[in-house]
């Protein structure tokens, strides 16, 4: 049974159901049904593993395959050749049926090299299958990850299904005919060859990768039929050993109409920034800083110009934020895109733009912390920091996407909290889901919420003696949104800056009473858009759980199919998810009182915890893990069943008081 199967939201549109059925095997070798396959490629930096899967996730997307990847890579821009340091893997899970997870281990790894066999072995189950590439190793490749033998040769491998293949060597011989090609150029194309091989052993479509190479290579003729000719022989190869007598096929997935794409998270938040701008009316400026995983972010949109979005690579992450908070002061939606050290250094100017109260999006793609920390692997630590990295009382909203598609939906609802309360809005993603993907249901236009900008371009108060006059500060009596005004506006001249305002008025103020109100105003601003959002939802089939498992960002698939798997063993386990994270949902406090144990997985030592126990004096449970990596379905269900049965203590750590 697949520990996956729980069905996930997709948003509906109007065409077509995707993907096609993939070519079978001409071989005559026998294809065998299954419903879900985990596949790693791994090997060194330089071997072209990230390429590798993400042209099999495009084929398995185009198949019509429900998916989930994750991406892994070293920090490094070249690490030593053959090192564990230097390893970098690409995971993919795609079943017939909907997806959650990226899966907890593969069911098939192919290891260029022994650093790659020595990184990922140990989690592939004993019986997976082992794709190994035994050109690279040598003594010399063997040495350097610290193997006295080879795995290969002394049995310690027998565990596990070998298929010993010379990738380099089979390659470079399918590539013989070009001779204005280097032994160099050719053994780089080993990759295609994987690729071709586990396309004819799963019945992968190739013509998608075989369009993409032309379009990537169209200026280098040889090198793009060197790549399709070791494409070509590695499916070629499969058909024709006798190492692999059994081809696989998983069948589309059903989905709902509608026209699909594959996605990242940092595509879709671009791309939902992009979308909510243009339901508001307002063109989109980017001020950002490159930065570890957030880059995509700023990549994805400076191809975006035609629709309005204007983007600027600023010298460093504080010019960045400087150029966003004067967009939007400007009269657009100002965004800037970072990671947790960015966010620190960043903290000044957010709080600026809490007190000049204009529509701000902050971009935090979590990473490894503290400062460089981990800057490839995932982490949800900067929660805390949302919250409170900031000098003053200074809240703003915060809000978690859960999954890479669902980056799209949690970037249009950031926006439209901006520029309707007039305020700073976090959006915390992550690096899983950042770099990992998903088929994603492309909404239409008419789908997405509204967020109507009405700038002020009239007095809008009298004086004392009856005349029209401009208050800077006189809020909206639903929203306490002060006006927006695009500068240069004829009468509306007003004072903007980060001394305390007076109320109403905006003058300069430092009158003790007044600076009470304004932090009370400012803070209620925040509390009242919990009335906008509406309640926390919970998943409770059977209305009598007694435990419930809250989550927030990208947990939500691991907490999800770990639910699933601890309900068909017959216990009752309630979920639920927070996407907004400040303010909460109103009703959050009566979900947690309704269950007698909470339990929150994190990727931190409890941020969120912390939180809920502080505010509903609830005794929250923590499961908690910083290990660079996505929690696994195989420990929450363990987890879940501990305190199920009141014995947390022996499955996880608490945090300490």
């Amino acid at each position: 049974m697949h520990q996956d199967s729980e069905k996930r939201p997709v948003t509906s549109s109007t065409s077509v159901s995707p993907g096609t059925p993939g070519r079978g095997s001409d071989s005559g070798k026998p294809v065998r049904q299954l419903d879900r396959v985990v596949i790693r490629f791994a090997g060194d930096s330089g071997d072209g593993m990230q390429l590798t899967g993400d042209r099999f996730t495009s084929q398995t997307a185009a198949l019509g395959n429900d998916l989930s990847t994750l991406p892994n890579f070293p920090a490094e821009i070249r690490a030593p050749q053959g090192t564990l340091p230097g390893v970098s893997s690409f995971q993919v899970h795609f079943a017939d049926h909907d997806v959650l997870t990226p899966g907890d281990a593969p069911d098939v790894l192919v290891a260029m090299n022994p650093a790659a066999l020595v990184a990922n072995l140990r989690d592939l189950p004993r019986g997976g299958t082992l794709i190994v590439n035994t050109d690279e190793f040598t003594r010399r490749n063997l040495a350097k990850v610290g193997y006295a033998a080879n795995p290969l040769e002394d049995g310690s491998l027998e565990s596990w299904h070998v298929h010993p293949v010379a990738l380099t060597s089979i390659t470079v011989e399918a590539l013989g005919e070009f001779d204005s090609l280097s032994r160099k150029d050719k053994e780089r194309a080993k990759n295609m060859f994987a690729l071709g091989l586990l396309s004819w052993m799963y019945n992968r479509p190739t013509a998608g990768t075989e369009a993409f190479l032309g379009r990537k290579f169209a200026a280098e003729p040889d090198l793009l039929a060197a790549n399709l000719t070791a494409l070509r022989a590695g499916f070629n190869y499969g058909e024709t050993t006798e190492d692999f007598s059994v081809s696989y096929e998983v069948a589309p997935a059903t989905m709902p109409p509608g026209i699909y794409r594959n996605v990242t998270g940092n595509t879709a938040l671009a791309y939902g920034l992009v979308a909510a701008a243009h339901k508001a009316g307002l063109p989109l400026v980017l001020g950002s800083y490159p930065i570890t995983p957030a880059s995509d972010i700023l990549h994805t949109l400076a191809g975006l110009k035609r629709y309005g979005v204007i983007t600027m690579q600023a010298e460093d992450e504080i010019a960045g934020i400087g150029a966003a908070i004067g967009a939007s002061f400007g009269g657009a939606v100002g965004v800037t895109s970072t990671s947790g050290p960015g966010v620190a250094l960043k903290s000044e100017a957010i709080g600026l733009a809490v007190s000049l109260e204009l529509p701000l999006v902050i971009v935090d793609v979590q990473r490894g912390g503290p400062s460089t920390g981990l800057p490839t692997k995932t982490e949800q630590s900067d929660l805390l920091q949302a919250m409170f990295g900031r000098n003053g009382e200074s809240p703003v909203p915060v809000v978690a996407p859960r999954s890479p598609a669902d980056c799209f939906d949690a970037a249009v609802e950031a926006v439209r909290i901006a520029v309707t309360y007039r305020t700073p809005v976090f959006v915390l993603s992550d690096g899983s889901l950042a770099n990992g993907s998903e088929p994603w249901a492309v909404p239409s236009i008419a789908e997405l919420p509204e967020s109507t900008v009405r700038f002020t371009t009239a007095p809008n108060d009298v004086d004392d003696n009856g005349e029209p006059v401009f208050r800077p500060f006189l809020r909206d009596e639903h929203t306490l949104a002060r006006p927006w005004v695009v500068p240069g506006t004829p009468g509306l001249e007003h004072r903007v800056g980060g001394i305390e305002k007076a109320h109403i008025t905006g003058n300069i103020s430092y009158d003790p009473d007044n600076h009470d109100l304004m932090t009370r105003l400012r803070a209620g601003k925040v509390a009242r858009i919990a009335d906008a959002v509406g309640d926390l939802e919970v998943d409770d089939p059977s209305g009598d759980a007694s435990v419930l498992v809250l989550g927030w960002g990208s947990t939500y698939g691991p907490i999800a199919s770990a639910v699933r798997a601890v309900r068909r063993t017959g216990v009752k386990v309630a979920r639920a998810h927070l996407r907004h994270l400040n303010p909460f949902p109103a009703n959050t406090g009566e979900v947690l009182a309704r269950y007698e144990r909470v339990l929150v997985p994190e990727m931190n030592l409890g941020q969120l915890a912390l939180l809920l126990r502080a505010r509903y004096l609830v005794d929250v449970r923590s499961f908690t893990s910083v290990r660079g990596l996505p929690l696994t379905t195989a420990e929450l269900t363990e987890a879940i069943t501990s305190i199920a049965v009141s014995d947390l203590d022996a499955a996880s750590p608490e945090v300490p008081a």
